[in-house]
């Protein structure tokens, strides 16, 4: 006979109001990520403002509002982190109401284990299953070793969340968790994948011919993979896999054209394998109680060693932009911040690392600003500008005009293959300055 977890669900069943009451001033709390964040515990935290000090809150890739965040723009009463911002963090960030907390997520579970405390987790789980679990969901890739820090535990039961297959630390067990929330919630909001752009749908044409069957991906968020996907799905490729920390609606473009088997996986044979993931409706079906699909905490996902594992590992992230020394500026723009660190350098030094592997960076060539000007994001080389992949690591980088390797490359050959794949309009400005700097050599072609 099965265990009957009802009286224990029911002594530890608590309001919104009632459940906030164990926050005090000062404390430290967390709402973990995407589609984890606790919609009605946020706004009862909010609630409590005027009798709260100095609390701070961390989360990452959160979709709006964040009540905390929006209604005490003094920050005497709340403070407001994100790990990695998602679009609307990132307008937080602009209004001076969101600290951004830089990292690896390959590292995620040794900042809580090690260097960080936890006052109050506050996570949205799937109901409780009859064995008496909840599952994190497409939370999974960060939210066992949050709760594990922390010195309470409260879960809000949110009914939209999908039941997701893990390889480890999927789920909760209510014996670890000293308060649970029920209530209504409303549909999760339609995250529209980012249409390609026609420039993004020549890069994705340079990528393809460096891609074969069997091929395990790892395709970042944005257009491009989008356009990716796309390209893909029209493809002779097949058998391909997944292993990736954000899953999108990419993929399932890809399952659907039937080109994602993940058969041919080193590891993890038969599972296509992520940490979070947000995406349309469509995609949460797909992943609800998917035998095909794993999700891990990014402690795995993301480490450099398993990636290595994985025979012709194919990484594919985008930058902002791109020095003539090969640094790689992907999080921000000068000093504003617009996303994250997150996984990219952790996938370019597995993906670098496994038999047949390759990492890719990827960006239009120059961008338009707000008075109308263009600009190349190849530039002559970053004064101030926030460093995510050091020149060291990286490995591919496509633009419009090509693809280049830069593995192995003097300062000159770096130069000279960058300054390929730039726009024409501003090669020769790019020559003069890679000239001033002595990373031109006399010979190269112009």
């Amino acid at each position: 006979m099965l265990q009957d977890y009802s009286a224990e669900y029911k002594a530890k069943l608590r309001t919104a109001e009632e459940a906030v009451r164990v926050v005090k001033s000062g404390d430290w709390v967390d709402y973990t990520s995407s589609l984890g964040k606790p919609t009605l515990l946020d706004e009862a935290l909010a609630k409590r403002k005027e009798e709260l000090l100095d609390v701070k809150i961390r989360g990452n890739l959160l979709s709006g509002p964040i009540h905390v965040a929006e209604c005490d723009p003094s920050q005497e009463h709340f403070t407001y982190h994100s790990w990695h911002c998602s679009a609307y963090e990132r307008k937080l960030c602009d209004r001076g109401l969101c600290f951004y907390i830089p990292m690896v997520f390959q590292n995620n579970a040794a900042y809580y284990e090690f260097f960080l405390h936890v006052n109050v987790v506050m996570v949205s789980v799937t109901p409780m299953d009859k064995h008496g679990y909840f599952n994190f969901s497409v939370n999974t890739g960060v939210a066992a070793p949050i709760v594990r820090t922390a010195d309470i535990v409260i879960l809000e039961v949110n009914e939209n969340m999908p039941k997701v297959h893990g390889g480890y630390d999927e789920c909760i067990h209510i014996s670890e968790v000293d308060y649970i929330v029920e209530g209504e919630h409303a549909p999760f909001e339609y995250v529209k994948p980012a249409e390609p752009s026609d420039r993004d749908r020549v890069i994705a044409s340079h990528i393809i011919p460096y891609l074969t069957d069997g091929v395990t991906l790892q395709l970042g968020i944005g257009s491009l993979p989008n356009a990716l996907g796309e390209l893909i799905a029209e493809s002779d490729l097949k058998d391909l896999g997944m292993h990736t920390e954000f899953c999108t609606d990419a993929y399932l473009s890809l399952h659907n054209s039937g080109k994602l088997t993940n058969k041919k996986k080193s590891i993890d044979r038969g599972k296509g394998v992520f940490g979070c993931a947000m995406g349309s409706e469509e995609l949460y079906e797909w992943l609800d109680d998917n035998h095909g699909i794993a999700a891990y905490p990014l402690e795995y996902v993301n480490r450099p060693s398993i990636i290595s594992q994985i025979d012709n590992m194919v990484s594919i992230n985008s930058c902002v932009a791109v020095d003539l020394y090969g640094q790689v500026a992907a999080e921000s723009s000068g000093s504003r911040q617009i996303s994250g660190t997150g996984g990219q350098l952790d996938f370019l030094i597995g993906a670098s690392a496994s038999r047949g592997g390759k990492a890719f960076i990827c960006m239009p060539s120059t961008h338009t600003d707000r008075h109308g000007v263009v600009h190349s994001r190849i530039r002559p080389q970053f004064n101030g500008d926030i460093i995510t992949s050091p020149r060291s690591q990286v490995y591919f980088l496509a633009t419009e005009y090509g693809v280049i390797n830069l593995e192995g490359r003097s300062t000159w050959e770096r130069a000279e293959a960058l300054i390929s794949i730039a726009h024409p309009d501003f090669r020769e400005e790019l020559i003069k300055e890679a000239e001033e700097r002595k990373i031109w050599r006399r010979s190269n072609k112009r």
